[in-house]
């Protein structure tokens, strides 16, 4: 995934409503109006949701007769995942010889106190 890719999925991400869109359009797919339910703001304050969330390729709008209705696509969230994953793998390789680390010293402590 491209770094403009990521910035744009995790700049969508970064808003709760949009984030809440995501958890309605994993149920299914739905109309702006189906998504303005819950919310206290406008259908077109949505709509502009639904863009950004359509630039960072998390949803597809589609036409089914005068519907427009939109969809999750989790490839953006599944790219993002794998690269923080990354992360998470460096610390707790790191973590782990951390521990590592603290158990040497405290088999050392432990040894030099049954000496005295």
């Amino acid at each position: 995934m491209g770094s403009d890719a990521l910035d744009r999925t995790f700049a969508a991400l970064a808003d709760p409503t949009r984030r809440a869109i995501l958890a309605r359009l994993a149920q299914g797919e739905a109309t702006v109006t189906e998504l303005a339910a819950p919310f206290a703001i406008s259908q077109p304050a949505i709509s502009k949701h639904l863009k950004v969330l359509e630039r960072a390729g998390l949803v597809v709008r589609g036409r089914d007769a005068q519907r427009r209705p939109s969809r999750l696509d989790v490839a953006p969230i599944r790219l993002a995942v794998d690269w923080l994953e990354e992360f998470r793998s460096a610390s707790e390789e790191r973590f782990q010889r951390l521990d590592a680390v603290l158990a040497d010293l405290r088999a050392e402590r432990d040894g030099k106190s049954d000496d005295h």
